[in-house]
């Protein structure tokens, strides 16, 4: 079955126009034209002459290495640039996700750079949902797709995860009995997951539960929306999981195009830079862009310039060299977080202990009698007045309702932090369970 982009794209996404401006800007590179076409700034009244970044030296003691923006590169990243991204920067990332991924560049799938992966997210949503649109969300869920999600008048439908993600059974048998559990609702056309270090259960999916998710996207027509912030965090490197977007042209019959893949550099190089990057086929890329052209217009040049030249210092070996680096680094803060974690909530929480990103997910025993709890109010009144902040996690339901759970991260925490906060969650806890 090949993808239907006429049945995918949204109505709302079908009616962006190109720019009557920015439309015509690749025409600008054809040789011998002289464009007189867009209201770009004369450069020579910007008032840079340089941008200097200083680099973390890799071996403490040294000299920090600076990387300069200057001359046509500088120019190039405080000007109106492409839509899709600089086109250095576009070109690089194409070359890491077909080594990264394992996929050739044959002109099946585009690069385009946002304002972070959630602006790409956000635009991805608009152009594939109509009004009274299903879709479906492993639960529990990152908040940050929740909130652009309930701008639009869709069904979010859960589709439950256990301590190796996503759950494929559920999933088939929500798809194979549509008709009987939801009667009336329009059989939907988008799966959102997040298979890497989950936000915010840290759970990942192990290879054959993706192959039998994978297979049950192309059995019932389905577009598969891969959130993956997290997959250069993995705390083991050397073993990591093939990607959807890895595997949809290998799996079966090597059908592709179904994998909407977001990348965000937020975990690797800065959250304030603002940058993600967006991998899917050309149709959907291409509207995607239309999106972008008609709004907010680009994703910031100068943060692309920046990045850009640091990019090419390292090329792709350091790239990786580097979010070995990271991933290690946040390891050790795991390592750290949850043997303090154990100390103090042996007994009174259980959690998966997460092989990527950012957070605990802590599943509370706050009642005696084993009967499902509630955090929200320990959470939101009982811990803030002990002096500790969590996030409860009836905030990751979509539909709302109870949870026991709640999510605590290990990204900024110290060991007196944690020491501190375990013990007064501790506290909160033995309250509610009327041990104090």
């Amino acid at each position: 079955m090949t993808v239907d982009w006429d049945y995918f794209i949204s109505d709302s996404g079908k009616r962006w126009q190109p720019s009557a401006i920015r439309g015509l800007f690749p025409l600008e590179k054809l040789p011998g034209t002289v464009s007189l076409l867009a209201g770009k700034p004369n450069a020579e009244t910007f008032p840079f002459s340089s941008i200097t970044v200083s680099l973390k030296p890799l071996i403490p003691g040294d000299e920090p290495e600076q990387l300069v923006v200057e001359s046509d590169a500088l120019t190039e990243g405080l000007q109106y640039g492409p839509t899709a991204g600089l086109a250095g920067v576009v070109k690089w990332l194409e070359n890491l996700q077909e080594t990264r991924h394992k996929r050739v560049k044959d002109g099946s799938w585009k690069v385009s750079v946002g304002s972070g992966s959630q602006d790409l997210i956000n635009k991805a949503f608009c152009s594939l949902v109509n009004p009274g649109d299903s879709i479906l969300l492993e639960t529990p869920v990152y908040p940050g797709t929740l909130g652009l999600l309930k701008q639009h008048d869709v069904n979010l439908m859960e589709i439950p995860v256990d301590d190796a993600g996503l759950r494929p059974d559920l999933l088939e048998d929500t798809l194979a009995n549509w008709s009987t559990k939801y009667p009336g609702k329009r059989f939907p056309k988008l799966l959102y997951t997040i298979p890497t270090g989950s936000n915010p259960t840290g759970c990942s999916s192990p290879l054959e539960r993706r192959k039998k998710i994978l297979a049950l996207v192309r059995q019932y027509n389905l577009l598969l929306l891969e959130d993956d912030a997290y997959h250069y965090l993995s705390f083991d490197p050397d073993n990591i999981t093939p990607t959807y977007f890895e595997l949809e042209a290998t799996e079966g019959d090597g059908e592709t195009g179904r994998v909407v893949r977001f990348d965000s550099f937020s975990k690797i190089l800065s959250s304030g830079m603002r940058l993600g990057f967006l991998t899917a086929a050309k149709p959907l890329v291409d509207i995607v862009d239309l999106n972008t052209s008609n709004t907010n217009l680009q994703p910031s040049s100068t943060t692309q310039a920046i990045v850009l030249v640091l990019l090419n210092k390292w090329g792709l070996d350091g790239f990786f060299a580097h979010t070995r680096r990271v991933a290690a680094f946040y390891k050790s803060k795991r390592d750290m977080f949850e043997a303090i974690a154990h100390k103090h909530l042996d007994g009174l929480a259980t959690w998966v202990t997460p092989d990527s990103g950012m957070f605990l997910f802590l599943n509370l025993n706050l009642t005696k009698d084993g009967s499902p709890g509630d955090s929200s109010e320990l959470i939101s009144t009982t811990a803030v007045q002990k002096g500790v902040l969590a996030v409860p996690g009836v905030g990751f339901l979509p539909n709302g309702g109870k949870s026991s759970c709640v999510r605590v991260s290990f990204s900024l925490a110290t060991e007196e932090d944690a020491e501190l906060a375990f013990a007064r969650l501790r506290e909160c806890i033995l309250e509610a369970r009327g041990e104090l």
